[in-house]
């Protein structure tokens, strides 16, 4: 069987044909405009997926079903988009819409639980019963897979793992509260801190890779410079590590995953990330003497909201 995959971004739409492997067999792109209604949005959508199929020589008959990962709030029962703040999407009735253009079977869900479940199937976490996939870009996203399935919990609000809370009366979250794991383990977090610190330390090397604008500063300049030995940028990349360690370490003592996928952004700092991680959180686990997850970075990058979504709908 085949099936259509759809990642759904506030400013592009990518979209592919996927065995039952998780294999993509053709894939092709569209701007979103999502300055549009969403009907207009959905529209193109379906008229994506068409050219795909054609381009994978698939008629749309054979198409088992389709699946889309959103950026946002998602009700996989009901079909509805309730808040999707990348689109300006509010109770959007997402499945019912796309009916009246495909007719297939259509599933939706976050766009980071997509990513974890495409992990699972035809990526680093292979094979496992239990993982958490992390995404770690703008904010932080969370994929849960349990017995071979996303969780989205009962409310489709479920593995929103950027917005538990790591400090009380800490940094303010751009959800409305305070001291969100985002607001330290995210790419935002590193630049924020860094810019920061350069102002303690001007003669730090991130001030001379941001060509003496600290507006510049991103997430790669910081990595890079801790990389290459500058005290205050590593003094920022270990806080980053420790607070990323202590939100790893929540997510063992509640799920006792097999595996937390690190991907996103910040993953491409590849083992000088991974390494750090890994042993930030060896002090930090409750059960001294017992097996827990292993951390590894993801595999399958931009395509994997494509393979995650088009395998919701996989029996």
């Amino acid at each position: 069987m085949v099936y259509i995959g759809v990642d759904l971004g506030g400013t592009g739409i990518k979209a592919g044909v996927v065995d039952e492997s998780g294999t993509i067999l053709a894939k092709g792109s569209a701007p979103t405009g999502r300055e549009r209604p969403y009907q207009a949005v959905i529209a193109d959508i379906a008229a994506l997926c068409t050219r795909v199929a054609a381009q994978a020589g698939t008629p749309m008959e054979e198409v088992a079903a389709m699946g889309v990962g959103v950026p946002g709030i998602c009700n996989p029962e009901t079909g509805v988009i309730p808040f999707c703040t990348n689109l300006g999407w509010h109770d959007v009735p997402f499945v019912e819409e796309m009916h009246k253009h495909l007719n297939l079977p259509v599933h939706v869900d976050n766009d980071a639980t997509v990513a974890g479940y495409a992990e699972s199937i035809a990526g680093v976490s292979a094979g496992t019963r239990a993982s958490v996939f992390l995404t770690l870009g703008t904010g932080v996203g969370g994929g849960i897979v349990l017995g071979g399935r996303p969780y989205s919990g009962v409310h489709g609000i479920g593995s929103e793992i950027g917005h538990m809370i790591l400090q009380m009366d800490g940094e303010p979250c751009t959800c409305g509260n305070e001291g969100c794991f985002e607001r330290y383990a995210s790419a935002t977090a590193i630049i924020r801190e860094a810019r920061r610190a350069v102002k303690k330390d001007p003669q730090s090397m991130m001030m001379k890779n941001c060509g003496g604008n600290p507006e510049r500063i991103n997430a790669k300049i910081v990595i890079d410079c801790a990389k290459a030995g500058d005290k205050t940028a590593r003094a920022v990349f270990d806080a980053y590590v420790r607070a990323l360690a202590h939100g790893i370490i929540s997510i063992i003592n509640v799920l006792d995953p097999e595996i937390i996928v690190l991907g996103g952004g910040v993953s491409m700092a590849g083992d000088f990330l991974l390494n750090a991680v890994r042993e930030a959180v060896k002090p930090l686990i409750f059960f001294k003497t017992m097996p827990y997850a292993r951390i590894e970075l993801a595999r399958l990058g931009a395509d994997a909201g494509i393979i995650g979504a088009a395998l919701l709908g996989r029996k």
